[in-house]
């Protein structure tokens, strides 16, 4: 028996965050991502709640442009006309970026993250920047195989008692 041919992927673009992709990606987020995977630990009760849905609102609201006043831009991703999670793009230095991404449990597994990593790292090299970096953990063993198929090189910090090790990847651009 021969092995079965592999899905095609579907094409991937990194959207905008407008006032109407924001709301569907809201969406996307609640009905299909742990509200850790996209928010930080805020508010008295966990998941999501009202001070995540606000926080999640006004980062997007602010991350409109490497060039503003956050320094950050994030995009939407879309996998084959539907949104499938979020990536964004940070200055931390001089010739230096940060990328972040989530995506929709549902969008797992498929090539997605994969491409919106490399769209976002075109766009990283063509701002100017000659390194992007991630900061992730040393458990989240999707993330390390996502950065380390872009090439990244690998970091390991200190163990806390109150955190997993965290692990900084450094992909170079020039």
């Amino acid at each position: 028996m021969s092995p079965s041919p592999e899905l095609p992927q579907p094409p991937v673009r990194l959207v905008d965050v407008s006032g109407a992709v924001l709301e569907q990606l809201l969406v996307v987020a609640i009905q299909d991502a742990d509200a850790d995977e996209v928010t930080p630990p805020l508010g008295s009760a966990a998941g999501w709640n009202s001070e995540r849905i606000s926080w999640f609102r006004e980062y997007h609201h602010a991350a409109a442009g490497l060039d503003g006043p956050a320094q950050q831009k994030s995009w939407a991703i879309s996998a084959g006309g539907k949104l499938a999670g979020s990536i964004r793009l940070r200055r931390t230095g001089p010739d230096t970026l940060e990328t972040g991404i989530w995506l929709a449990r549902s969008h797992r597994g498929k090539g997605i993250a994969r491409e919106a990593l490399r769209l976002v790292t075109e766009r990283a090299a063509a701002s100017g920047a000659a390194f992007l970096e991630a900061d992730t953990t040393a458990g989240n063993t999707a993330a390390l195989a996502l950065l380390r198929s872009a090439g990244a090189a690998f970091e390991e910090g200190e163990a806390s008692r109150t955190a997993a090790v965290p692990v900084k990847a450094r992909i170079a651009l020039r």
